[in-house]
């Protein structure tokens, strides 16, 4: 009889034992999600003459800096979806190819002349001449998984969004000339992370 409750007793600590390794591993290799930081974004200067009055679209410029904070997974993403708001109307969308960012790595992802429609560009005109500033938010969408110890994940959804504020000189305005772009809400990050 006690012979049986030492085995019992043996085989509850290395159950216990196995899964304490398990989960310093889960807690160890966790990825953190990747950051996306606006670091440009312009367009042409009011008043400039290089952009008259009575120009029907404009165009922009931006540079982003996307983070890869993990030290142990790579993550490889899907086409992006950049989408520029001026109130509730989309101002301009641009796709960015799909990449891979390497552990504990980030990149620069440009775009030049990206296309604002017609109404967008009126307004935002408008707003910057009788405000000084106009607000434009950034929508960055897309999908990506983790990479780690050569095995990838399952898709994960990524809805960034961040306000910046454009200046007379059609550059970002204010003390803060660099934007982190934040999830818009935990909710759809629940959602986002069920789509394959």
């Amino acid at each position: 009889m006690c012979e049986t409750r030492n085995f019992y007793l043996w085989l509850l600590q290395i159950v216990g034992l196995l899964g304490l390794i398990a989960l310093i591993l889960w807690l160890s290799l966790r990825p953190k999600n990747p950051t996306v930081t606006v670091v440009e974004l312009t367009i042409p200067p009011i008043g400039d003459s290089s952009s008259p009055a009575d120009d029907s679209n404009g165009t922009l410029s931006f540079a982003l800096e996307v983070e890869n904070p993990n030290k142990d997974s790579s993550i490889n993403f899907d086409d992006i979806i950049l989408t520029f708001l001026f109130g509730q109307d989309a101002a301009a969308t641009d796709t960015v190819p799909s990449f891979d960012l390497d552990k504990n790595k980030d990149r620069e992802i440009r775009g030049q002349s990206v296309n604002i429609n017609g109404r967008s560009w009126k307004s935002l005109r408008s707003s910057i001449s009788k405000n000084g500033t106009a607000p434009l938010k950034v929508d960055f969408s897309t999908k990506f998984r983790y990479k780690t110890i050569g095995i990838k994940s399952k898709h994960h959804g990524a809805k960034l969004q961040g306000d910046v504020q454009l200046g007379k000189d059609g550059k970002i305005s204010g003390k803060k000339k660099k934007i982190k772009l934040k999830f818009t809400s935990k909710k759809w990050r629940v959602r986002a992370s069920h789509f394959h």
